[in-house]
């Protein structure tokens, strides 16, 4: 079979590893900087089946059936969202599989796209589940087949854990054409299957057992490039790409360990590499998983040498060249005059939702409609999606935003807490990930709160994925969870909106009852992906522009500018969507322009 070679990201070579090793089911729920992986399977192949499921928990059950019964599974999710797997994660590797399941977490060191930077490489060493992990977009091609080799070697899931860099960086990938997806077939082994305690004590023995046999086999997965001298470096992950240019920029010549496998380390790859060595710096990105293993090998070993590691590399932040080669001079004695490039002051730009964003509407909406009851002032518990932006000014309709469903759990203490109502805001994609259950408790435990659901029919942040949204209707959803205030209403249409959420508050305030209101208009960016062509445009009527600065200061569409005398103008960005129309007190605004075909059967879908 000839090997071929294609340009693409790491996150493209990994789903392409996934479908040469004969992923039969790949499920994933969208996240940066992981989503590309599912999207990426489907393009490879056609006759994998590829879910995006409304949760990560679902998504790794997905392929942990696919593995229990002898096939070949893939759940793809980013670091947090491994957190909300972590359940069933446990049990597979107490059960460990018949097929084959590979697990990648897509970290993101510096928080690019994300709430915290959480190593998951400590998930392999709580779980007992080894972990892998590539240094450039070749080997994330190669150790994805590899993980997928060692799963199904012993029967037990493994860990591919990437990074930002890893899964967006590009470079030529050499492969080979791909192997048919690996189908399983019905398997019953409850003793196995059926964590009752009994089976579980049983489990755990082969889990220990396993965890054993995986340790020796992963000695071989390292690579040792001898350099003279007493030092050794041991390092892995995408710290080795940064440690091999940072050796060669500094002239630096000392042995080198690379550990493909992270997590567990085993004793003969570091052993094996340590005699004649008097110190030794562990080098790698994050929290100190890789440092904690070695140091206890060589202590339970007796090898006294000088060690070093996160007292020289920063644990907070990417990897960087001068971080790295900061630490380098500390360790080799040598003086470090610090970075030779020069930061160049860049213009701020602070992020904002789209032109023609529904949220936008919606947080105008709510602004006004809570001001007809004086709540103005509520606590807004927010969410993780686009909408999060609503937390920076004009509106500052986000007072907190820490975790996927986070919004209503959180707003239910607030409430507890000071008996004032607040507002939850969450996103349609967000409410079937994790808040259908905190709907659940608000009717259960009576929560008088508002329940705000943007519903732009899309999971937008991640890429416009698909949202359940389109499937099912939230308001039914809803209503059939006992919650008997429920309302839907466009977020353009201001005066509908201000009085949907007014009435939401009085109702809620009157029975102290829950309330749910529904703001439901389509991502800008879809609509625009479906029409595909020409859209009108909104102009300002400058003679009946009063420059009250209402358009731009408190709605804060991107298009529309303020000119010198505070009169508005609109740029080129505009799609059209006319939200300002109803913005403007004065009637300033109007929309020009044909409406293509399919406008607004896109904007309501």
């Amino acid at each position: 079979m000839m090997p071929k070679a294609k340009f693409m990201i790491g996150n493209e070579a990994i789903a392409a590893a996934a479908v040469h090793a004969g992923v039969s089911v790949a499920a994933g729920y969208p996240g940066t900087p992981s989503t590309e992986i599912i999207e990426n399977v489907r393009k490879f192949g056609p006759d994998v089946y590829v879910e995006w499921s409304v949760n990560e928990k679902i998504a790794f059950e997905t392929a942990y059936g696919a593995a229990m019964s002898g096939g070949t599974g893939l759940v793809a999710v980013k670091h947090v969202g491994l957190n909300v797997a972590s359940d069933p994660m446990f049990s597979s590797s107490y059960t460990g599989i018949t097929g084959s399941l590979v697990i990648v977490s897509a970290d993101d060191s510096s928080m690019w796209s994300s709430q915290n930077e959480q190593d998951n490489r400590f998930y392999g060493l709580h779980a007992l589940i080894p972990v892998l992990e590539p240094y450039d977009v070749q080997s994330a091609y190669d150790l994805t087949l590899k993980a997928f080799e060692v799963s199904r070697l012993f029967h037990h899931p493994v860990i591919l854990r990437t990074t930002t860099r890893i899964g967006h960086v590009r470079s030529n990938v050499i492969y080979e054409d791909h192997h048919e997806p690996l189908r399983g077939k019905v398997i019953k082994d409850p003793n196995t299957y059926v964590l009752a305690p009994e089976n579980a004590r049983s489990d755990r023995k082969k889990q220990l057992e396993r965890w054993r046999e995986i340790s020796d086999y992963l000695s071989s997965l390292c690579s040792y490039e001898p350099d003279g001298g007493d030092s050794i470096i041991i390092t892995g992950g995408i710290s080795y790409s940064y440690l091999k240019e940072a050796l060669e920029d500094a002239g630096i010549h000392t042995n080198v360990l690379r550990l493909d496998a992270t997590v567990p380390i085993p004793e003969s790859a570091i052993l094996n590499h340590i005699n004649g060595i008097r110190r030794v710096l562990v080098v790698e990105e994050n929290d100190p998983v890789m440092e904690m293993q070695v140091a206890d090998i060589l202590l339970r070993n007796g090898k006294a040498v000088e060690f070093h590691g996160k007292d020289l590399i920063p644990i907070e932040g990417e990897m960087t060249f001068e971080k790295l080669k900061a630490g380098l001079f500390a360790f080799f004695g040598m003086k470090y005059s610090g970075s030779y490039f020069q930061d160049e002051p860049l213009t701020p730009r602070p992020p904002a939702l789209c032109p023609g964003c529904p949220h936008r509407s919606s947080f105008f909406d709510i602004k006004k409609g809570l001001s007809r009851v004086s709540m103005q002032n509520s606590f807004f518990s927010g969410d993780i999606g686009c909408y999060t932006l609503g937390a920076l000014p004009p509106f500052r309709e986000q007072d907190s935003a820490t975790n996927m469903g986070s919004s209503l759990g959180i707003s239910n203490g607030v409430f507890r807490s000071t008996d004032q109502v607040p507002v939850a805001v969450i996103g349609d994609s967000t409410f079937f990930h994790s808040g259908i259950e905190g709907v659940a408790n608000a009717v259960y435990n009576n929560t008088a709160e508002i329940i705000v659901v943007l519903d732009n029919r899309s999971t937008a942040m991640t890429g416009q994925q698909p949202s359940p949204s389109t499937a099912i209707d939230i308001g039914n959803v809803c209503r059939a969870m006992g919650i008997e205030y429920v309302e839907t209403f466009d977020p353009f249409d201001v005066d509908a909106g201000e009085k949907a959420v007014q009435q939401a508050a009085e109702y809620v305030k009157k029975t102290l009852k829950p309330a749910v209101i529904i703001a439901k208009r389509a991502c800008a960016l879809e609509v625009l992906e479906k029409v595909d062509s020409e859209t009108p445009k909104a102009y300002v009527d400058s003679n009946r522009c009063t420059g009250c600065t209402i358009c731009y200061d408190f709605f804060t569409c991107p298009s529309i500018l303020p000119l010198s005398n505070k009169k508005a103008t609109i740029d080129d960005s505009c799609i059209g969507c006319g939200a300002c129309v109803e913005v403007c007190p004065f009637n300033a605004i109007s929309v020009k322009g044909e409406k293509p075909a399919g406008w607004e059967e896109a904007w309501n879908a």
